[in-house]
């Protein structure tokens, strides 16, 4: 077994962001390291779940997937012609999106610069020698972003939480870090003077501006290694601000569709919302955690969002679909479901929407 298998197995790259739970969780301490609080929805007292959802998959479905189970091969490079790119410093009256990669966006809004599942290093792994290497560089570098106010960080798995990031960020900028329950406790033991809030599903976070931000439900799970497993909550995020909603979907299976019928009961229309579409073969094993491109288009439909951007795909090799095969599947549920092009759109790194006049340069898909 080479050493990536190996940190696969143990829960660490890129298998930390797929699987958990089931059989594995006889090794999950009975102790919560991150978080201590009552009993709720979606919390038994020690870990968090998604209530009438189904668990992650067990020990005996990723052996399965890991031995008997063949991933496409992706490029060594896949490098987006709009990179190097660099924001304008803030924006008021609108709501701009500008993909960095994977579920990394910045966000602009109401005068607030967000960042969301900042993931800036060459690995989605807790080492930089093993696990998932991007495939392109982030659209936007660190040091050409501007001032980040707010990081919306969605759950604690590799491909969405980087420490090294969050270590960069907290320096230069100080943003406040919202993050749901148990993710602060992982944050500030590594970065003593980060600014942190959490909040469970249905909270409410004011950042300024008259711009808050919402915790709403998502159907996944957390890790950061195989002893924690569901110890710190996960969720989705919407940004209520003056020129219109957003609608932030870190990660997410598709869960017949009840939580994005319930952010659109809740929050009505979304001027945008950003909806995950990859990492999702083998299906019997990722089904429940990682939505298709149809359900996305499902999603994009059921949330009443005006437009969708795509992520979760063609940075880090997680699973076994080939790199350009979500935004492929992504075109024909659009035509198969009735949404236009313009209505759900695939951003390369470095490419920026704004709600009043669209893609800024030319989307793909």
């Amino acid at each position: 077994m080479n050493r990536r298998s190996f940190l696969k197995w143990i829960g660490l790259g890129s298998v930390a962001s797929v699987v958990g739970g089931g059989a594995w969780a006889k090794v999950v301490s009975s102790m919560n390291p991150y978080y201590k609080g009552p009993i709720a929805k979606n919390f038994d007292g020690t870990i968090f779940f998604n209530p009438n959802g189904v668990p992650p998959g067990d020990f005996r479905g990723l052996l399965k997937w890991q031995l008997f189970e063949s991933k496409a091969k992706w490029p060594e490079q896949y490098l987006s012609p709009f990179a190097n790119a660099k924001p304008v410093p803030t924006i008021d009256d609108d709501v701009s999106a500008t993909m960095i990669g994977h579920a990394t966006f910045l966000i602009q809004t109401g005068g607030i610069n967000f960042l969301t599942d900042p993931v800036f290093s060459e690995r989605a792994s807790p080492f930089q020698f093993a696990g998932p290497k991007r495939k392109q560089p982030p659209g936007v570098a660190i040091a050409d972003l501007p001032k980040i106010d707010v990081i919306l960080l969605s759950h604690n798995h590799y491909d969405h939480f980087d420490m090294r990031s969050l270590e960069q960020l907290v320096d230069r900028d100080n943003p406040l870090i919202v993050t749901p329950l148990g993710n602060d406790a992982i944050i500030l033991k590594a970065i003593k003077h980060a600014r942190t809030k959490t909040g469970n599903w249905d909270d409410v976070v004011s950042v300024g501006n008259g711009v808050d931000v919402h915790f709403e439900p998502m159907h996944h799970w957390s890790a950061r290694a195989a002893t924690d497993r569901r110890m710190a909550l996960w969720a989705a995020f919407v940004i209520a601000a003056p020129a219109g909603k957003t609608y932030i979907i870190g990660d997410t299976g598709f869960h017949d569709g009840i939580n994005y019928r319930a952010a659109a009961e809740k929050h009505g229309r979304f001027k945008l919302a950003i909806i995950p579409v990859g990492a999702y073969n083998p299906r019997w094993f990722m089904q429940h955690m990682h939505q298709n491109p149809e359900e996305a288009v499902q999603g994009h439909i059921l949330c009443n969002a005006e437009t969708s951007i795509a992520h979760h795909w063609g940075t880090f090799q997680l699973t076994n679909e080939p790199i350009e095969e979500p935004i492929e599947r992504l075109a024909q549920a659009r035509v198969d479901q009735g949404v236009g092009e313009e209505d759900f759109i695939v951003l390369l790194p470095g490419q920026e929407w704004r709600a009043s006049v669209g893609v800024q340069k030319n989307a793909v898909g």
